[in-house]
């Protein structure tokens, strides 16, 4: 394992109401395997050289317990947005455990996003600040069916494994839902998908499935990476050509039918009674902690 220097490892102080309303931000790991084909992290911009071999920021538990001290301000610190916080080396290294540890003691809230049942072996500590502060549980889910989940994420627990994951964290009393995103055109942007993802969700004991865009965004590298997997596992149809010609060489390339399928996946959550919109989430989440705990935040 690398470790790599980090002048710092928590963000400062910023509510982000497009993003579950997260005040700070860290990033333990560098780098990402799970080799989702549409990782939009692999792009250049980034500047993560190497996207798919993992690294470790030295002394990240001591810098996170440092700058948490000196935070006058409490609120929801983040993670999940550049590397996933349970990645396989987290099993070994629990890094995350250590830093969940640090928000619980510090009295902060916690916002995760993950694509991993391992989240499951920290509910303990996860009860613990949920006591005190807001806690919230992001599990991504882009496709019902597990076949197609090895296809788009290799190396990620399955679909199935991460609904268990779900379920187990609900029936904690975790608050608990769903990233359904990206929808990839033409791959897993049916109607069908989006049914069953919403479906099982709440029988799972979700309190949301939230998606900001029905769509995947392509540039640099990661247009040209995205392209070659989908040679080599759907090699039926030329989808770069179907891409090219529906979409053109563009950032965000929408599913076909969007508003339909907005519709569909509206209509679905309201349906079964989960929220979709994020100011509805953020206030569901926060909103039972006392006005003291909310002027935090």
């Amino acid at each position: 394992m690398e470790y790599i220097s980090s002048k710092t490892i928590l963000s400062t102080y910023k509510e982000n109401l497009d993003w579950f309303g997260i005040n700070y931000n860290i990033n333990i790991y560098k780098g990402c395997c799970h080799g989702c084909i549409y990782c939009d992290s692999r792009s250049n911009c980034y500047q993560i050289i190497d996207f798919d071999r993992i690294r470790i920021k030295k002394n990240s538990t001591e810098m996170l317990k440092n700058e948490l001290r000196s935070k006058r301000t409490k609120g929801v610190v983040g993670t999940g947005a550049m590397s996933d916080p349970y990645n396989p080396f987290e099993e070994k290294y629990m890094l995350t455990r250590e830093a969940l540890e640090l928000v619980n003691e510090n009295k902060f809230g916690i916002s995760i996003a993950t694509k991993s049942s391992l989240v499951t072996r920290d509910i303990d500590i996860l009860k613990e600040i949920q006591k005190h502060s807001p806690t919230i549980i992001k599990i991504t889910i882009t496709t019902y069916d597990d076949e197609l989940c090895k296809k788009i994420e290799r190396n990620v627990n399955s679909t199935s494994e991460r609904f268990r994951a779900i379920k187990k964290l609900s029936d904690n009393g975790i608050y608990t839902g769903v990233l359904m995103m990206p929808l990839l055109p033409y791959i897993n942007d049916d109607v069908e998908n989006i049914r069953n993802i919403i479906k099982t969700a709440y029988e799972c004991g979700a309190k949301f499935v939230y998606t900001h865009y029905f769509g995947v965004t392509l540039r640099q590298n990661q247009r040209e990476y995205y392209f070659q997997q989908l040679k080599k596992d759907f090699s039926n149809v030329d989808l770069e050509k179907l891409y090219n010609e529906t979409h053109g060489n563009v950032y965000e390339n929408k599913v076909i039918d969007y508003e339909y399928k907005w519709n569909v996946f509206k209509d679905e959550c309201e349906k079964y009674g989960l929220l979709y919109k994020m100011d509805d989430i953020i206030r569901d989440y926060k909103g039972k902690y006392d006005k003291t705990q909310i002027s935090w935040f």
